[in-house]
């Protein structure tokens, strides 16, 4: 089987995170572009942007299980995941959806079960998996979000991918101004309060969920690298193995 790479567009590339539900048509085509001409063994997660997070907040999903909020958040979503399968379509590749809200099962916010054999077979038999941030049911709060970067950092420890790389709206990890090579765990509290928040409405962390998501993976021994996927050409390099942006390693 061809080695498994890991592919995640951020909610920010795809959409403006400060308008409901507007997609970026013409970013989306250029990435599935991009894609199509990387060859098998992707699978691919993207963020929510402008059409989770919002009725995320709405609905107050953080807080409380509310059944209409459960629905019409992951609506919301699947029609950003049929944007970015058909671009991939239209580009020559195979998508598929994978919907979290029917494959994920959380605990407190946490993934306790996912379902990846199929995603396995699919990547296989030449498919590209398209996961995407969604809400999905809880035991303990009967419901809540599970981020794009919780669901990479889920399924880098069980396929265990050759690559695994997440495109952002930024350069990597900045600090005074200038963009990181390499981050550890050691780097974090002198780089903290520069993990801002990302822009518009965002339930899920921003860089600072990504990087204790990041940083948890590589101390499993699965290093990534985050790169600015809004520069034509990144998307290729970095599935190729390049080293471009900042990469996320363990202890050493």
């Amino acid at each position: 089987m061809t080695e498994i790479r890991v592919l995640k567009v951020g909610g920010s590339v795809l959409t403006d995170k400060t308008r409901l539900e507007s997609a970026r048509i013409e970013e989306i085509g250029r990435i599935a572009a991009e894609i199509a001409g990387c060859g098998p063994g992707l699978i691919l997660v993207h963020g929510a942007g402008s059409f989770g997070h919002f009725h995320a907040e709405r609905y107050r999903l953080a807080e409380r299980f509310d059944p209409e909020g459960v629905l019409e958040t992951h609506r919301s979503v699947v029609r950003l995941n049929d944007l970015v399968v058909e671009g991939l379509r239209r580009a020559g590749s195979s998508p598929v959806p994978v919907h979290p809200l029917s494959s994920v099962l959380l605990k407190d916010g946490r993934i306790e079960a996912m379902e990846v054999g199929p995603i396995l077979e699919m990547v296989k038999r030449g498919l590209i998996p398209v996961l995407h941030g969604d809400v999905s049911m809880d035991l303990i709060r009967g419901a809540a979000i599970v981020s794009g970067d919780q669901l990479v950092s889920h399924l880098a420890r069980a396929v265990k991918p050759g690559i695994v790389a997440l495109g952002t709206a930024v350069d990597g990890v900045i600090s005074d101004g200038k963009v990181l090579p390499m981050v550890r765990r050691a780097d974090i509290s002198r780089i903290a309060s520069e993990l801002g928040p990302s822009a518009g409405v965002d339930v899920t962390g921003g860089m600072g969920g990504k990087m204790r998501e990041l940083l948890d993976l590589a101390e499993g021994g699965v290093s990534s690298v985050i790169f600015n996927a809004s520069r034509p050409g990144l998307i290729e390099r970095a599935l190729r193995g390049e080293r471009v942006g900042t990469l996320v390693e363990g202890r050493r």
